[in-house]
């Protein structure tokens, strides 16, 4: 079983879309403060957790943020049109229950995301836009106003964190990228005493465009770096491809980067010699964090480390524990013997 579980599912819970990530951070923050020797928010809001030591500066990120939605437009019977925050999958939205909250990411009250077939009666035809789609929240405009609902409030998905059938499989509305959150997490318990220069860095407003490592790793410098993601697993299509419970996945190229081949070398080399499963990935729908350590700075080596999910960018996603449990497994192992990549 995966150690510490609780912590990931209390992760998973919080409520932390993009650019509204303070829960998440102040969570984090006071879980591990005494594992490192430096913590602090930078101007973005970034956190940075910084082990000294010696040898190369090695920056690993995994983001705080989630998708989320925004209210666009109130009617007057108190239903709301919505904008996109992180790229959705439309036809996951409709019957689901969402978290309106407020500037400081606490509940405000809960709504349905519903359309105007559903709300008449009628049949869907067609898979939905998000501008078919809309809030209700049971009551109309004035109520909503008096509750403190205004244009730009934040919205997020209201699952829980859940194991399905065995504490192999959890499911729940935050797993990208709370699950790499976790994994640093549970990294620094194990880094604390290597003496390595490791900076544990949780970024914000990755899912709008990777904002956070971009000001971070400027700042930062890095030797080299690597991304803590999930991934889209594709074993529903084809069941040999980036499959739950087969390892991490090592990205060898997404649609914006191609990976340190040094990096990967060494990660595929530790995997082996140390026995841990893995997966290499090519990714042709997303990229991550290492994109913007890839690019910085004349450029940085870099690649991304994370674990396959299902149902990545909906409401409710899918990872395999013993995945998250290989890959805390493979970046100790490589944090313990780390390369000299210049490239």
């Amino acid at each position: 079983m995966l150690a510490n579980v609780e912590t990931l599912k209390q992760l998973i819970n919080i409520l932390g879309p993009c650019g509204m990530e303070q829960l998440v951070r102040n969570f984090i923050s006071k879980n591990i403060r005494k594992h490192v020797d430096e913590v602090y928010v930078d101007k973005f809001g970034n956190l940075v957790c910084h082990q000294k030591g010696k040898g190369d500066k090695i920056m690993l990120a995994a983001h705080m943020d989630e998708i989320g939605l925004m209210v666009k437009a109130i009617r007057l019977d108190g239903r709301m049109k919505i904008a996109t925050i992180g790229t959705w999958e439309p036809a996951s939205l409709l019957g689901q229950s969402v978290s309106l909250i407020d500037d400081n990411a606490n509940l405000i009250c809960d709504g349905v995301l519903t359309t105007e077939e559903i709300h008449e009666d009628f049949p869907i035809e067609k898979v939905p836009l998000i501008d078919d789609v809309y809030i209700d929240a049971g009551v109309d405009e004035q109520a909503l106003i008096k509750k403190g609902v205004r244009v730009g409030t934040f919205a997020v998905p209201k699952h829980s964190a859940k194991f399905l059938g065995s504490e192999s499989y959890i499911s729940g509305k935050g797993i990208d990228d709370r699950v790499g959150c976790f994994i640093l997490m549970e990294l620094a318990k194990l880094t604390q005493n290597l003496k390595r220069d490791i900076y544990y860095v949780f970024t914000v407003q990755e899912e709008i465009g990777m904002y956070g490592a971009q000001t971070c790793v400027d700042c930062i410098d890095p030797d080299w770096g690597i991304a803590v993601d999930v991934t889209n697993s594709l074993d529903a299509m084809n069941p040999k491809s980036y499959i739950l419970g087969n390892g991490p996945c090592v990205t060898a190229m997404d649609t914006e980067m191609i990976a340190s081949s040094c990096l990967n070398s060494h990660l595929m080399e530790v995997a082996k010699k140390n026995k841990i499963p893995f997966q290499m990935k090519v990714e042709e729908g997303g990229t991550t964090d290492a994109t913007r350590i890839r690019l910085a700075r004349g450029g940085i080596p870099a690649t991304t480390v994370g674990v396959a999910v299902r149902n990545l960018h909906s409401t409710i996603s899918i990872a395999n524990t013993n995945d998250i449990k290989n890959c805390i497994a493979l970046l100790f192992a490589f944090l313990k013997s780390p390369p000299k990549c210049r490239v």
